[in-house]
């Protein structure tokens, strides 16, 4: 059996340092070797064993034998007219989920999913649709960075010059809902030895899930983004059914928690425009009274249409009051402008076919 037929064991991407260090020392390597590979896998973005130099041959040949760094694999790549990415990656089960990379003129940011589906059932938002098939490891959340550095040749010696600058975890899942894995592959993407982005450039979504937001504010500390959408318990209940387990007061004690320990960082509140449901003058005039006190901003969604939704977009008058009124009170509020629309890349938009498998009558 040649080399390249022993089937790998050790899956060193996702791994943290110690754990690199662990997996490293059962194949008789030295532990400074994981700092060499740390340094490989994330500055260099190197898959190839045999092209890291510094390694002596006798432990590059263990680890072709023992080990792989396999990222996500590319299923479908898709280019807005607006410059927007889509990736379908597909994962070593056959799972698959949906990243998004967004170029702007003073940045690039990349949208990620932490989970397959989505346990939420959010009524507005298509990746909702999909049941929730599984959570993402560590491996597969830091892999969708990684695969779409490789995609766009990001991988510079000097990281200044990047494109890919900012992080924000927006794509398929509750992030909160798969916290210990979205941490450790947060801690290894904010790691300055290794993919080096600043925590001010990672921002984190969620829907509201009130305990997890403590445990992000003391480990993690990157931004905050709350997917509020509605300013009533009772329209929050249809619009964010995870409502009905957090309402909207705990909350909203919880971000005024986070902020105090984050002074320096606003809360973001994203807020979908609904026709009809959440876009009325008072409904931002209450807005303003709940967020008071708290350092933060009002991201105002257009809503991205998809079929079947039973929703549509709130007329661009009526935005522009809505944000008005958030403004008056001291409080920025821009609006979204919807990018990849055409080629379902919005927020909200994002939807993979994996399903989540049945067990067999025969197993």
């Amino acid at each position: 059996m040649t080399l390249q037929e022993i089937p790998p064991s050790l899956a060193l991407l996702g791994m943290s340092r110690a754990e690199m260090k662990g997996a490293l020392a059962s194949l008789d390597m030295k532990p400074f070797r994981a700092e060499q590979m740390w340094q490989w896998l994330y500055q260099k973005g190197t898959s190839d064993v045999m092209a890291m130099s510094n390694l002596s041959k006798s432990d590059r040949e263990q680890l072709v034998r023992h080990a792989h760094m396999q990222r996500p694999t590319v299923v479908r790549e898709q280019r807005s007219l607006d410059g927007t990415v889509k990736w379908l990656f597909a994962f070593e089960d056959g799972n698959k989920a949906e990243t998004v990379f967004i170029p702007e003129t003073d940045r690039g940011t990349l949208c990620i999913s932490s989970q397959v589906g989505c346990t939420l059932t959010c009524t507005f938002c298509h990746t909702g649709t999909q049941k929730l098939v599984r959570n993402l490891t560590a491996a597969e959340i830091v892999g969708q960075i990684m695969a779409a550095k490789d995609a766009l040749d990001d991988w510079p010696e000097d990281p200044t010059t990047r494109c890919l600058t900012n992080i924000v975890l927006m794509g398929m899942g509750e992030p909160l809902f798969n916290y210990e894995h979205v941490r450790h592959a947060m801690l290894i993407a904010m790691d300055v030895k290794g993919l080096a982005f600043p925590r001010k450039k990672i921002t984190l979504s969620t829907s509201g899930h009130v305990p997890n937001i403590a445990r992000c504010a003391d480990d993690l500390g990157v931004n905050l983004a709350i997917s509020l959408h509605a300013v009533e318990d009772e329209v929050r209940d249809v619009l964010v059914p995870l409502n009905k387990r957090w309402k909207i007061a705990p909350l909203l004690d919880a971000c005024r928690d986070y902020a105090a320990k984050h002074p320096r960082q606003r809360v973001t509140f994203e807020y979908v425009m609904l026709d009809g449901v959440n876009d009325h003058e008072h409904h931002a005039r209450l807005l303003v009274r709940l967020i008071q006190g708290i350092p933060a901003k009002v991201n105002l969604i257009p809503f991205n249409a998809w079929e079947g939704s039973g929703y549509t977009r709130s007329s661009p008058e009526r935005i522009a009051r809505f944000a008005r009124i958030v403004e008056q009170a001291g409080y920025m509020s821009p609006v979204r402008t919807p990018r990849g629309e055409d080629i379902l890349a919005a927020c909200g938009q994002l939807k993979s076919d994996s399903e989540k498998q049945k067990k067999s009558s025969c197993s």
